[in-house]
Order: structure tokens, then sequence, then C-alpha cells
């Protein structure tokens, strides 16, 4: 059958024992890097008595040849015991994984989901904001109007979010954050569980300056919820009046409440 099984995000005592005893009898390892899956199970061998099957096979799995991949095997292929693994976490948030579940449901396959270590939860608890419910948006798009579209919607939905960031893109985030809302309180978590793990919190421009040129490592943002919009559940056209953003971009919020058209709101905005 297949298994889905979590790694560390950066200490290697967070494996747990079941992963462990999978990894022993596992037949094939699906791998989103076959290269870090190989360097993880050398680690574990050294401190955990870890045996591996002989005739283990490795095989890549990943975003570019996921659909290919699923498209040239038979349901036999899980006749063995299948073990599948991302470069660090859980598989199937902001990881393959996903498609693999789907076709074994679809084929009426056995499978199982181990649960361990993921960034998400962790950033979420660590960050203090505690909520009933958040939103997970992972990696923003690259393109900067698309990104500041996403996080303006996104800290406009009255929920705690939680995004993914790379460190050459942090800074770009806090400013756009900066802009759209420079009061809202944000916890930045940097290498989860790894030597060097930072938490900071603070607004947009407090983080940027105790970040300095500080910003190595992968981050996971925790933005709090907009006070007046979660305790009402909507989102106000005061809320949308109040942000330091564009009109253009304030038109088009406001005609998704509304139902005006864009360039009546636009118009509006300019005489106020």
């Amino acid at each position: 059958m297949l298994y889905l099984v979590p790694t560390p995000i950066g200490n290697i005592a967070d494996i747990s024992l079941r992963a462990l005893e999978l990894f022993s009898k596992a037949d094939k390892i699906l791998c989103e890097d076959t290269r870090v899956t190989k360097q993880l199970l050398c680690i574990l061998q050294e401190r955990y008595p870890l045996e591996l099957q002989q005739n283990i096979q490795f095989l890549s799995f990943h975003s570019h040849n996921e659909k290919e991949f699923l498209s040239k095997i038979e349901s036999s292929f899980f006749d063995d015991e299948v073990v599948y693994v991302s470069d660090a976490g859980m598989p199937g948030i902001s990881d393959p994984g996903a498609s693999l579940v789907v076709f074994a449901q679809q084929n009426n396959l056995q499978y199982d989901v181990l649960p361990g270590a993921n960034a998400v939860l962790t950033a979420y608890v660590a960050s203090g904001f505690y909520s009933k419910e958040f939103l997970f948006y992972g990696f923003l798009p690259h393109k900067l109007k698309e990104k500041e579209s996403q996080l303006q919607k996104a800290i406009l939905s009255g929920y705690v979010t939680i995004f993914y960031e790379s460190p050459h893109r942090l800074l770009k985030f806090l400013d756009i954050m900066e802009k759209i809302d420079n009061k809202r309180e944000i916890f930045l978590a940097k290498e989860l569980t790894k030597r060097y793990q930072t938490y900071l919190k603070g607004d947009a421009k407090t983080l940027k300056q105790e970040l300095g040129n500080n910003i190595k490592g992968e981050w996971v943002i925790v933005v709090s919820a907009n006070e007046s919009t979660a305790q009402s559940g909507t989102i106000s056209q005061e809320d949308i009046q109040q942000l330091d953003i564009p009109k253009k971009q304030k038109a088009k919020l406001l005609s998704k409440i509304t139902g005006k058209s864009v360039k009546e709101l636009y118009n509006d905005l300019l005489f106020c």
C-alpha cells in the first residue's frame, strides 16, 4: 500500500517511530528529491537502528513529473510497500503528494498518511494569534501586482493568515504589508526547529528595522486578523476606505462588495 510520511522540518529528532518503521519496510520510496531523501536516511541510520531493504528503489516524484509518472504506472505498482516523502514536512502542503492520494482514491488503493512535523501549525501556535480559524496561503505569486492583490484579499479576510516566504522576497512582502496596513501585527518564524530558529513580532516597519540584513533562511509569516473584520465576520466599505493603497485598487475591492462598477467607484474616490 501507499504511505505518505512527513519528515523533519529541521531537527532530525522530530522523526517519528512509525516513520522509521515504514522506512525499514519500504520497497520503493518516492521522493521530491532523491538526493535529499538519501541524505536524510543516511543521517537517520547513523542515529537510530534503521536498516533499509537491500533492493529498495528511490524514484523521483515531484511537481514537474507527477502527472506523467501517474499516467504511466498501474495499480499493481502499489502491491509493494510504497512510501512517499517530500523534502521536509508534511507531503501535500505546499509540496507534491496530493495527487498520489487522489490516484489511490480513484483506483481503490489502500493508503495512509502519518502525522508529523509541519511548519504552518508550528508557526501558528508560536505566534500567539490564537483563533478558532486561520487561512494558509503558502507562497504568494511572484508578480508584484498579483502578490499585492492576494495579500490584500488575505488580510481583509477577517482571519489570521499564514504564508511561506523565501529570504530574497521577505522584505518585499513587508514593504507591501506596510503600504496596505502599517499597524497590523505580524509574527515571523525563521528556520523552525533548527539551530538558528528565530521569532520576531511587530508591525511591518518595526520588523524591517529588526531584521536588517539578517534575512537568510526559510520564513513562515503569520499575520494577525483585522480586529473589526474578525469581530463582524465581514469586510466593510470603511475597512477598505482606511487602507493606504492606490485608489484604483480600492475601487476594485469596493466593487466586489457593493456591486457598483469600478469606474464609478474610482470617480467617487477621486473627489473624496
